[in-house]
């Protein structure tokens, strides 16, 4: 298949291959026992592949749609040897991935047509919220956009100085008032001086707690409506971020924030410390949301845009 071009820079590839060499070693290793002593796909093999591919964290349902592809394939050719099944599943999850019809970037780039532009960052305490944002303040500085933070997570001291921690890291402008402010005057002064500096990109912290989905749900309305008075169609953007290492619990993260606000795009986390990358596969399927960010790795270079051809080449290769 013609799917799998060169598209990263060797740089970025190789730091994408390193990011997921553990989830890449631990698919291997099960694979290798689900078809030992295999020469052809049967129905066995599939079955062991089925159990391979949930317990890797792709999830039931996206699970299920692979084997289905797969079992198309064997239906055309009787014989298909298993030592084909890892170029026929890289195939099959690619073209999966494709008819989601995102995941296609390779670069960091906002919409010209719209300036500022206001991306909303939310997801729960502790999955790399703060961080991404510094990084992702970082590539976009680097690809040449004026960028500015707001620290509208009040909730919490810490939150608003590890931004400022970052603001400072990646010399960006920070806009942020005491611990308990109210978020969505934090948003609003945010706008304002993005828009008196000309600003290209906005990226604004949110609370991450989610004990109580109604509040949730009132605040990130109140921030949007607030936003909108300076921006009238801000958010552009309203990015969830998942902690890639937690697996399932990704999954479950996605669903409640969906229910609890409009998502429009992911960024899936610390997919280097852990053999749970196969939940990007799953995330990115299920929820029809483009994944568009992937955090391979702690350096300040590791937040990567995610390209699902890049992905799957690194995750099969």
């Amino acid at each position: 298949m013609s799917f799998f071009k060169r598209i990263f820079s060797s740089d970025k590839k190789e730091t994408l291959d390193k990011g997921l060499e553990k989830s890449k070693t631990s698919f291997f290793t099960k694979l290798s026992k689900a078809v030992a002593g295999k020469s052809k796909v049967d129905d066995e093999v599939l079955d062991n592949l089925e159990e391979v591919l949930v317990s890797s964290d792709v999830g039931v349902n996206t699970t299920l749609k692979i084997i289905e592809r797969i079992e198309e394939r064997v239906a055309q050719d009787k014989y298909l040897g298993t030592e084909e099944l890892n170029q026929i599943l890289r195939e099959e999850i690619a073209g999966l991935l494709s008819e989601n019809n995102h995941g296609d970037a390779s670069e960091f780039e906002v919409p010209v047509t719209k300036k500022p532009y206001v991306i909303m960052v939310v997801g729960v305490n502790g999955v790399g919220k703060t961080t991404t944002i510094g990084k992702l303040a970082n590539q976009f500085k680097k690809a040449g956009y004026k960028v500015v933070l707001g620290a509208a997570d009040t909730f919490r001291a810490a939150a608003i100085d590890q931004l400022q921690i970052w603001a400072d890291r990646v010399q960006v402008p920070i806009v942020r008032q005491q611990m308990g402010s109210d978020p969505a005057s934090v948003a609003f002064d945010t706008l304002q001086s993005a828009v008196s500096q000309d600003a290209d990109v906005v990226i604004i912290d949110t609370a991450g707690r989610l004990h109580n989905k109604v509040n949730l749900m009132n605040e990130l309305s109140k921030v949007k409506r607030v936003m909108q008075k300076v921006v009238p169609d801000a958010p552009h953007d309203v990015l969830l971020v998942l902690d890639g290492s937690t697996g399932q619990n990704a999954f479950e993260q996605a669903k409640q924030f969906t229910a609890a606000t409009e998502v429009t795009s992911l960024a899936v986390t610390k997919l280097d410390g852990t053999a749970k990358g196969g939940v990007v596969i799953g995330i990115s399927d299920q929820f029809k949301i483009p994944v568009k960010y992937i955090g391979v790795g702690e350096g300040i270079e590791d937040l990567q845009v995610f390209n699902k051809y890049e992905f799957v080449d690194s995750f099969f290769k």
